[in-house]
């Protein structure tokens, strides 16, 4: 039995496809193993949001051919779609498949011999319009069901539409089928995910919100979760309905970019800061304890000392839960790269610095709100090898002596106090439900 190992990059919409190839594979007869065995096929699932994430890609396919020299090495995802010349100039790469290729990549496999010149499938991005639907099982107690692809905004800083095409749709039929089958494979939570979730419908019937209505009716699913939505995209109408819905949970992740409205201009963002206040007061006045994400960009093109400090004092005033901190990283083929007042490295990091501090103190602000309270936490693995941890419905991050009987299981615990390194304490022995 001929053997594959997967490894991911980025979104949580490259779990998704990744699990969904991985399965393709298994299905035709492979065997599926840890990225750091010996494997008969690598298959990379790249990122392209920044250069890190291209350096990342470089050094995992060096691992696999350290690992087995003689197997084929395949590269997928933004930066296969992106920049194919570029990974196919780096030694023991066998393919590269673009954004319109990469779901058949099991019958190209196949035309792949070793001492053979690397195959490139890059078709041009404006003809990749299908919609290929994904979901991860198997791998993870949650599920990443994927509804959405591609994108239709032109944020100055962003590649994600030159690399995965306009915004497209799956029906409303099949992702209700797709969940059923997540509920049937034991997986107790899903998280819909996309590149611009909020812009579902476009070629489909029905909204968004009629998809968060509908998938909230999938009998044994116990929870869902919304990944990430733009701001001018989150509507009251969801908002209102996640309140009072029976499986989604109390945590919104909504990108904000940076809190100073002429930068927001400048990156070509389709709202002002008073839009990201009112999103999330209304979040707040129907769920004070939910959870909220925030996605910030620092050191983008023409951010004077100013306008950092005016995002960072909009943070700090913000009822936000956590940060998601990206230091800028200058891409090609997009808008920003025109733009002037270049920042220095050095700044961009010291900046970083500084909001991932603030997001550190504002998670522990927000935990320590619920100490005392009992929450039903999903158990999701080994954090180390005598540890596990598990997340509340409002993404409370907890941590307690590793029980495998635990595992993808929901306990009701006492919540006792945030430890060092800022994750929940709980009760040694938990109370079933």
């Amino acid at each position: 039995m001929k053997k594959v190992a997967f490894y991911t990059l980025g979104c949580k919409l490259n779990f998704s496809e990744t699990s969904s190839i991985g399965r393709q594979f298994v299905d035709a007869g492979f065997q599926k193993v840890d990225f750091q065995e010996a494997a008969d096929v690598y298959i990379v699932n790249t990122c392209s949001v920044t250069e890190n994430a291209n350096k990342k890609c470089r050094k995992v396919i060096k691992q696999a051919r350290k690992q087995n020299s003689e197997a084929k090495i395949v590269v997928i995802g933004c930066y296969a779609q992106l920049k194919p010349q570029e990974i196919v100039s780096i030694p023991g790469v066998n393919m590269v498949l673009g954004a319109g290729d990469k779901f058949r990549i099991l019958e190209l496999i196949e035309d792949v011999k070793q001492g053979d010149n690397p195959c490139v499938y890059n078709s041009n991005i404006k003809e990749v319009n299908a919609f290929v639907d994904a979901y991860s099982v198997g791998d993870r107690t949650r599920s990443f069901l994927k509804v959405q692809d591609g994108c239709d905004y032109k944020c100055s800083f962003c590649t994600i539409p030159l690399a995965r095409g306009k915004s497209r749709s799956d029906s409303l039929e099949n992702i209700l089928r797709n969940a059923r089958a997540i509920a049937r494979s034991g997986v107790k939570e899903i998280v819909l995910t996309g590149v611009n979730i909020g812009d579902y419908g476009k070629d489909q019937v029905g909204t968004f919100f009629d998809v968060v209505k509908a998938i909230d009716e999938v009998e044994g699913i116990e929870r869902i979760r919304i990944s990430s939505i733009e701001p001018n995209l989150l509507h009251d109408e969801i908002i209102a309905f996640v309140a009072e819905s029976k499986r989604f949970m109390p945590h919104f992740h909504v990108p904000l970019q940076s809190g100073n409205n002429e930068l927001l201009a400048k990156m070509r963002r389709r709202y002002k800061r008073e839009l990201y206040v009112k999103r999330v007061e209304a979040i707040k006045r129907y769920m004070p304890h939910a959870a909220i994400g925030v996605d910030v960009i620092v050191g983008f093109p023409g951010e004077t000392e100013v306008h950092f400090e005016d995002t960072y004092q909009f943070l700090n005033e913000l009822d936000v839960s956590y940060l998601h901190v990206f230091t800028y990283s200058e891409r090609e083929n997009t808008h920003a790269l025109t733009l002037s007042g270049i920042i220095p490295r050095p700044v961009r990091h010291e900046r970083s610095k500084r909001l991932r501090m603030l997001s550190s103190k504002k998670r522990r602000y927000f935990y320590t709100q619920f100490v005392g309270e009992s929450r039903k936490v999903l158990f999701e693995g080994k954090k180390d090898g005598t540890h596990m941890h598990g997340f509340t419905d409002n993404y409370v991050k907890v941590v307690r002596g590793f029980d495998a009987g635990l595992i993808n299981q929901l306990v009701e615990v006492q919540l006792l106090g945030v430890n060092a390194e800022g994750l929940m304490e709980i009760e040694a022995v938990p109370v079933y439900s």
